[in-house]
């Protein structure tokens, strides 16, 4: 009950209120998360299309890795601040959704998944980027990550028409 209570109270703020009830402020800010994810995951699945050996294949990972991480750390932050605002202004409708859990979950996993793979590969990527076919390991994360970035994108998606019935 905690959590609704606490819901409630974002959803109540001036600030809640005042996004929700905004015509032109909401809209911003979801389009806004809409072009975070498509720096974000949309980046993401490049880069996992090449670890599975799908996109680029003679091209090292590093050298489509590299310059890519500013874009999606920052693809990713913008999705991560205007998540953070949306679920302010719909707290109340979406805590009660089974499916929001579902999305924080692979939201969740999918970071353990990138966190994984930064310790285990990322930091020898010289050893093995240049190679046609990767590690298993490395192209097991790649199907982890394009797993669990599309379910959570999946599950986002659904919030809005769950939360309206």
């Amino acid at each position: 009950m905690a959590l609704l209570d606490f819901a409630q109270t974002l959803y109540d703020s001036e600030f809640g209120t005042g996004l929700r009830e905004s015509v032109l402020v909401f809209p911003i800010i979801e389009g806004l998360h809409l072009i975070g994810l498509a720096f974000s995951v949309g980046l993401i699945f490049f880069v996992d299309f090449r670890l599975l050996g799908w996109f680029l294949p003679k091209v090292p990972v590093h050298s489509i890795l590299q310059p890519l991480r500013p874009w999606l750390f920052g693809g990713f932050a913008l999705t991560l601040v205007t998540g953070v605002v949306l679920f302010i202004a719909t707290a109340v409708k979406v805590i009660v959704l089974p499916v929001f859990f579902y999305k924080l979950g692979f939201i969740a996993l999918a970071g353990v998944n990138a966190a994984w793979f930064e310790y285990r590969w990322g930091r020898r990527i010289g050893d093995w980027s240049e190679h046609t076919i990767l590690p298993s390991g490395v192209r097991r994360a790649g199907w982890a990550s394009l797993a669990l970035w599309s379910l959570a994108v999946v599950t986002g998606r659904l919030i809005p028409y769950l939360s309206y019935q």
